[in-house]
């Protein structure tokens, strides 16, 4: 799916990339829930909340294991339950549950507390060193990340494309006889490279699906978020 474009660097200076600065970060929001929860509307409504904010970008990863009472979640993917099972080994926990957010990488929070929420952003509101570019070409999005610091020498460079809203009538299971309207869920996320941030990281992805796109740097293991950018 992906490649190394070596024309990628005189796309980039011939074109205006509209790059995210260090000064305007942006804070990754990960919530993990099912339709077939129902402790999670009110986290997913949350999300709805936190999307129309520039300064954050939320995404909601539909897990598979609540499927089996009776619902198939229709976005559900077992790689995200698998991204939350890495997340759980990292802090040292044995189990895993719906609503979760994970903010900024490594803040966990019940997803359906919002003060607890809006804190956890608040503290993940540091300018990283890193310029990022996202410019489409086409069916391609050129990536392109600039280091203006010092930086981890063990990040992923991740396009994430995710659909802005969904509703869904749910007619089995614990929320059944429900409209529930989701936000920003996941559709891919993968990883596009390795990247030690000593030189600028450039690479031309496929973007030929539909949906939106954003650029997540992030410490491998899963760690924490570096750095991030949304393709407007």
């Amino acid at each position: 799916m992906f490649r190394l474009a070596a024309a990628a660097a005189a796309l980039v200076l011939s074109l205006t990339s509209a790059p995210v600065h260090a000064a305007d970060p942006i804070v990754v929001v990960e919530l993990y829930t099912s339709q077939g929860c129902s402790s999670c509307p009110p986290a997913d409504k949350l999300l709805g909340e936190l999307a129309g904010r520039r300064d954050v970008l939320p995404l909601a990863l539909h897990v598979d294991y609540w499927d089996y009472i009776g619902w198939a979640d229709n976005f559900a993917d077992p790689a995200y339950t698998k991204r939350q099972r890495a997340y759980a080994r990292v802090a040292g926990s044995r189990s895993i549950y719906t609503p979760q957010m994970i903010i900024g990488g490594k803040d966990h929070v019940i997803g359906y507390k919002p003060m607890a929420v809006a804190d956890a952003i608040q503290a993940n509101r540091n300018a990283a060193p890193i310029e990022i570019g996202m410019i489409r070409s086409g069916g391609s999005i050129v990536i392109s990340a600039q280091p203006q610091g010092r930086l981890p020498s063990d990040m992923q460079v991740q396009l994430v494309r995710y659909s802005p809203r969904q509703s869904v009538a749910i007619k089995r299971g614990e929320n059944a006889g429900k409209t529930i309207k989701y936000h920003n869920i996941v559709l891919d996320w993968s990883v596009v490279g390795k990247w030690d941030g000593r030189a600028p990281f450039m690479a031309e992805v496929n973007a030929s699906a539909e949906g939106k796109y954003a650029v997540i740097i992030q410490r491998r293991g899963p760690g924490p978020v570096v750095a991030a950018a949304r393709l407007n």
